[in-house]
């Protein structure tokens, strides 16, 4: 009976020596507000969570907004206001420093309107001022502008740039319809 008694004191001890060493080890009453760091540069980011004893980690950078400035802070992970303990990484999204760059897709004899959609889809603007040049196709696109220069498939852009459709007028001699045979 004496050994079950020093058996269960010994146990209860040890449980209580245990749960005060994780309260300790893990800083159980430890509370850190998250701040808020959209539209921060990363600088100001680094300065701020290093006062506050945390860390930072950029996992990604989304797509361009032009709501945020360069390289800020558009998302966070915990969120503002969420309590943390010290040394928790906080993760990151930031708004690259401008838009990617996206490929021009073969148009060559599409129509003005299946162009149109089409790079509309794929986030350019079009310009409202077509060129006409001398085609025997009205409305058939026969080259891109971009800045003044010849667009051809397969060159890369940054997105939302505004591109200028070259179309036929309808009245030209069809020199752009011959085929490789004809030459």
């Amino acid at each position: 009976m004496k050994q079950l008694l020093f058996a269960i004191v010994g146990l209860i001890v040890f449980v209580f020596a245990v749960m005060k060493w994780v309260n300790i080890s893990t800083n159980h009453d430890q509370k850190i507000e998250v701040p808020n760091l959209e539209k921060m540069s990363l600088s100001e980011v680094e300065h701020t969570l290093s006062e506050l004893d945390l860390k930072l980690f950029v996992i990604d950078s989304a797509s361009f907004n032009p709501d945020y400035p360069k390289k800020s802070v558009i998302d966070q992970d915990p969120e503002p206001g969420n309590f943390v303990k010290e040394n928790r990484k906080i993760y990151l999204t930031l708004n690259p420093s401008g838009y990617r760059n996206v490929e021009i897709p073969n148009v060559f004899g599409k129509t003005k309107r299946q162009v149109t959609s089409h790079l509309s889809a794929i986030g350019f603007k079009i310009s409202s001022n077509p060129i006409y040049v001398s085609d025997i196709a009205k409305d058939v696109v026969r080259g891109l502008l971009f800045n003044g220069k010849d667009l051809k498939a397969g060159d890369k852009i940054p997105k939302t740039s505004v591109i200028t459709l070259k179309l036929g007028d309808g009245e030209g001699s069809g020199r752009y319809l011959q085929s490789s045979s004809d030459k």
